[in-house]
């Protein structure tokens, strides 16, 4: 089959590594395999296999030469926006729509007829929200907080999610979708549940690459975006409670890195608090790290659980909302704890206490590429 995988970007960032790794799957199941995205970013993330075909459509640009497309986005900024709050989707969306449609018609011109289109995102929906096409699954990354309805979610919901083919990456988030139908009044076509996939062999591939950066001694580590719905806050808490003198160390980047800074000093762990900033290869600070902790208020799935337990390290997670629990079953319920400080900072305190334990592949077969691959490329399922 021909797969084309559709993303908003390939910065540095979870959703954007899972589409990278989609598109490889494919290629790796034997699928001729496309992977395109819509805004240019430095350091893009990159397929592990040269036999991916990457492509760029600058859609944004393309809209607003369109003229039509720009002139929705203007009634949207100043209309749209003051009377149902966050509305320029339906600006950008229209034309955007349009836009890909006839791209996509050039590119099976060149390539051939695609088989499969995967858009990956939300906030790859937005951007072209009036294309529709049997071949393609749209995938819900994240649990839906359903927080009463309003025209603009009754709206959203209907332009992105409507008589459209589903998939979520967990249980978790399957179960507040069907939440939000009722809610939000829209039905899809369908509702899969397909896992993100673990590259466990490109993962084991990367995590020994050479990188002074890391420290030498033993150390706890989280790797997220330093935003609000990561919880780093509350890891910090539960780290300066725990017993340990092992330093902690956060990779990633964002808007919540000072506040965290001031968090630290306040609680007098900021000498052994690392904040390591974006790490274009993360799996060598994940297989040294003694202990991977995750704290996040709620995950689509949690994909860095499973990359840490592909790189042979231990993990200890909250008990939060979402898809962790698809990851952390059978023998690692027990690597969950309360999301609360105390309970974090015990669960902390006696996996340190522990023999450092081996990890099984067998843990990661429900993520292996080639399932995931395979479950695209069905038919599928009714709601």
């Amino acid at each position: 089959m021909r797969t084309l995988v559709v993303v908003r970007s390939l910065k540095m960032g979870g959703m954007e590594r899972v589409a990278v790794n989609l598109a490889d799957a494919f290629h790796e199941a034997g699928h001729e395999s496309h992977l395109v995205s819509f805004r240019k970013v430095k350091r893009p993330l990159a397929p592990e296999h040269e036999g991916v075909t990457v492509h760029h459509l600058p859609l944004q640009q393309r809209n607003r030469l369109t003229l039509i497309g720009y002139g929705l986005e203007v009634i949207a900024r100043l209309i749209l926006n003051p009377l149902l709050g966050r509305a320029l989707f339906l600006g950008n969306g229209i034309m955007g729509g349009v836009v890909f449609r006839h791209w996509l018609k050039r590119f099976e011109k060149q390539y051939g007829k695609v088989d499969r289109i995967v858009f990956r995102g939300i906030g790859t929906f937005e951007l072209v929200w009036s294309f529709s096409d049997k071949r393609a699954r749209y995938v819900l990354e994240n649990i839906f907080h359903l927080k009463g309805t309003s025209r603009r979610r009754m709206l959203f919901a209907r332009c992105l999610y409507h008589r459209r083919d589903l998939v979520a990456v967990s249980e978790g988030v399957a179960d507040s979708l069907r939440e939000a139908q009722a809610l939000w009044m829209f039905r899809p076509r369908s509702l899969s549940v397909i896992p993100n996939p673990c590259p466990i062999r490109a993962i084991r591939r990367s995590m020994h690459e050479h990188n002074p950066q890391i420290p030498e001694q033993p150390y706890l580590l989280n790797v997220a975006r330093l935003v609000p719905a990561k919880g780093h806050d509350l890891l910090l808490r539960a780290y300066a409670l725990s017993e340990t003198q092992m330093p902690l160390v956060l990779v990633g980047d964002g808007q919540e890195r000072e506040t965290l800074e001031r968090l630290a000093e306040e609680l007098g762990i900021a000498e052994r608090v690392i904040f390591a900033g974006n790490q274009q290869n993360p799996y060598p600070w994940m297989h040294r790290a003694r202990l991977f902790v995750l704290s996040s208020r709620f995950e689509g799935m949690g994909i860095v659980l499973f990359e840490a337990l592909a790189c042979g390290t231990p993990v200890l997670s909250v008990d939060c909302p979402g898809g962790v629990r698809q990851i952390l079953k059978g023998e690692l319920e027990s690597c969950l704890v309360e999301r609360e400080a105390s309970s974090l900072a015990e669960g902390i305190n006696q996996a340190l206490a522990s023999p450092k334990p081996a990890i099984r592949d067998a843990w990661l077969q429900d993520f292996m590429p080639e399932r995931v691959a395979a479950a695209f490329v069905s038919s599928p399922s009714d709601v």
